[in-house]
């Protein structure tokens, strides 16, 4: 990818002052946001959900990361919430309807929270792409520190199934611009994850992104082991799979990978 000088005057250097603003705004209320959190364990051996939810499986991935998904008695009918772990802990939470629509998300580490704006031009449908086959979608998350991202792109079953630790999931192929509230393209991802018909959820996969600077990224967060209630490793929070790899290649910044926590919340 051919990388365009960042000047002090260019576009995509304002962009960039303008999303780090937005950044060190979110900062200064992060303490309070996290006050209002459930409970959830840092470096603790076992999750626990909180009051009045189940734990339904536990998935352990590529790329350094476990996560926990479970649904709780006072929610909508087929919403479902996610955390993930890294080593360091807690790092991120989200929650899907039973159409797999991004409802709203919570970056543990900073505060940072996103929600489904209503009025989408073109919702999420998981019902739509296991009857056609395709899914477009385009709809818009606002977060606490009052930035808007644009979100537009289609999921695609490739006709593939595919058994990962007894479990039977598809393949997808997706790709998703995300924008800024005035159009700039933010970031653009492509790649293929995978879906669970019984579970209502997608899974990560190998993917391709890139950013607003030119840098690029490709990444493999497919599931390796699914952990049901009474089987070994259901509710442990430490990821098991590339985390040498992980702590060669570092952190992601903050702001990208804020970014990319659109396939985490769809997961």
């Amino acid at each position: 990818m051919v990388h365009m000088a960042d000047t002090a005057c260019s576009p995509r250097a304002d962009r960039r002052q303008a999303l780090h603003a937005a950044r060190g705004r979110m900062l200064s209320g992060a303490m309070a946001v996290l006050l209002t959190l459930p409970a959830l364990p840092a470096l603790a051996a076992n999750f626990a959900p909180p009051d009045g939810c189940r734990l339904e499986v536990t998935v352990q991935n590529r790329g350094c990361t476990v996560s926990q998904h479970y649904r709780c008695s006072g929610d909508a009918p087929g919403d479902q919430w996610v955390v993930y772990f890294t080593p360091e802990g807690a790092t991120y939470q989200s929650r899907i309807d039973r159409e797999t629509r991004w409802m709203e998300s919570t970056d543990l580490r900073t505060g940072l929270v996103d929600t489904l704006e209503d009025g989408a031009k073109d919702d999420a449908s998981f019902s739509g792409l296991l009857a056609t086959g395709s899914d477009d979608f385009d709809f818009w998350t606002r977060s606490n520190s009052g930035e808007r991202l644009h979100h537009v792109g289609r999921d695609e079953l490739t006709g593939e199934k595919i058994s990962i630790d007894g479990v039977e999931l598809e393949r997808t192929r997706f790709h998703l611009t995300t924008y800024s509230e005035s159009g700039d393209v933010l970031i653009e991802r492509e790649g293929q994850q995978f879906i669970s018909r019984a579970q209502g959820r997608f899974y990560g996969g190998v993917e391709t992104s890139s950013d607003w600077t030119g840098a690029s990224e490709n990444s493999n967060d497919s599931p390796v082991r699914f952990s049901f209630p009474g089987q070994p490793g259901f509710g442990s929070t430490k990821p098991e799979y590339d985390c040498d790899l992980q702590m060669v290649r570092g952190q992601r910044p903050d702001l990208l990978r804020q970014l990319m926590n659109l396939k985490e919340a769809r997961t």
